[in-house]
């Protein structure tokens, strides 16, 4: 039987014994050496929860502000909450100010989380413009200031830092990142191989994860254009790095986890689920929304996964503007059953991102920020700490 794979990966070899190894954050050994990239609305406990039925993680939460944690805000505590059935739980934190990271850091890793992952890599004009996110690299001694600091704080809790090239191709920061990273005591550093600017479209550059892999002795995670998981595997062996970040291609294709297993196991993986098949994940992952926003919330939030999960299949286009606006299980359903169950998953879907366009930016930096990459000084504080938490993304 012909492998179900793009053009690109139907000739790749699963991992032979040996090839690669577990991925060590401090005490944890990940294998596959496999990360679900946080992403804002995305990776709740229900995603993370899903996912994890398919594969081991670990599986990154959204990312929360500092300030918004330590304050109670009720949105970051229920972005960053957890159940006892989750292990290893890891967060990942956004923080500006190194006393607050430090804070938050001791209390997360009291609340017994199990890895903390810091974010320097968010585009959001909201962000960047104060001086946050995918800014902080560009002054490396701030950002080893808030390393050091989350590190002392979680005590032994494994720290790992997520960057991106640096701000666009004329102002790359991932070297010195690297370096900061492994400075301050960081487990490990993950590279979303575009720029800010990039957002996220154009190719990801693996040979930047290849740049960094040599200039650090600490574990490097490759991040960027992982659709299959054939992906993985290529690009470690592109790269040389220790492990792999999933982001987009797992948005609607949690089974993906599944095929990572397999693959890194020296297995083929099992073929693609048809419609049929895939309509109890819906309605599992609906369950868990439902369960844990709450009924009107839940269903809400399952609107654009029912995008994500039908897109290419015939029929579902003309769903599409109803499945937006469903308000109950049952609706959604209803809807699911006007569909063919026998319907192949599309091949051309494999490849095909169900979310974020493929603009760029001028990224947005404070006045006088190029002019101050030696300072250390952390920027203004925010007083909108709920809009700030909104307009996170993972980077």
């Amino acid at each position: 039987m012909q492998r179900f794979a793009s053009a690109l990966n139907r000739s790749v070899p699963t991992a032979r014994p040996g090839e690669f190894s577990p991925l060590a954050l401090g005490l944890l050994s990940i294998w596959p050496p496999v990360v679900l990239a946080t992403s804002a609305g995305v990776t709740n406990h229900p995603f993370r929860m899903l996912c994890r039925v398919f594969g081991a993680g670990p599986y990154v939460s959204e990312m929360i502000t500092a300030r918004g944690f330590l304050e109670h805000n009720p949105r970051t505590h229920l972005l960053a909450s957890s159940r006892s059935d989750e292990h290893p739980r890891s967060v990942q934190v956004y923080g500006s100010d190194p006393d607050v990271v430090e804070e938050m850091a001791r209390r997360l890793a009291g609340e017994g989380v199990h890895h903390i992952d810091m974010n320097f890599g968010c585009p959001a004009p909201k962000i960047t413009r104060r001086g946050g996110g995918s800014a902080i690299p560009v002054k490396p001694r701030l950002m080893a200031r808030l390393v050091r600091a989350a590190v002392r704080g979680a005590d032994g809790v494994p720290v790992t830092v997520k960057v991106r090239k640096g701000i666009h191709e004329g102002l790359l920061t991932y070297l010195d990142a690297g370096r900061v990273a492994e400075d301050e005591g960081a487990a490990a550093i993950g590279l979303h191989a575009r720029t800010a600017a990039q957002l996220y479209g154009g190719e990801a550059d693996w040979a930047a994860i290849a740049h960094l892999k040599g200039a650090v002795r600490i574990p490097v995670l490759g991040n960027g254009d992982v659709w299959e998981c054939w992906d993985a595997l290529r690009m470690l062996r592109a790269t040389g790095c220790d492990g792999v970040i999933v982001g987009r291609g797992c948005l609607g294709r949690p089974w993906l986890f599944a095929e990572l297993a397999a693959v890194f196991d020296g297995r083929e993986p099992g073929p693609q689920p048809r419609l049929g098949e895939i309509v109890p994940i819906m309605r599992d992952h609906a369950e868990r929304l439902l369960a844990f926003f709450g009924p009107a919330q839940g269903v809400r939030q399952m609107r654009k996964w029912c995008l994500w999960y039908t897109s290419g299949f015939r029929g579902a286009a003309r769903l599409r503007v109803h499945l937006l606006r469903i308000e109950s299980l049952d609706e959604m359903l209803g809807l699911l059953a006007q569909l063919d169950p026998e319907e192949p998953f599309p091949l051309d879907a494999l490849r095909r991102s169900p979310s974020k366009s493929g603009r760029t930016q001028v990224v947005q930096l404070p006045h006088g920020y190029l002019a101050a990459r030696d300072d250390d000084l952390p920027p203004p504080a925010v007083d909108d700490v709920a809009g700030w938490d909104a307009a996170l993304s993972g980077g």
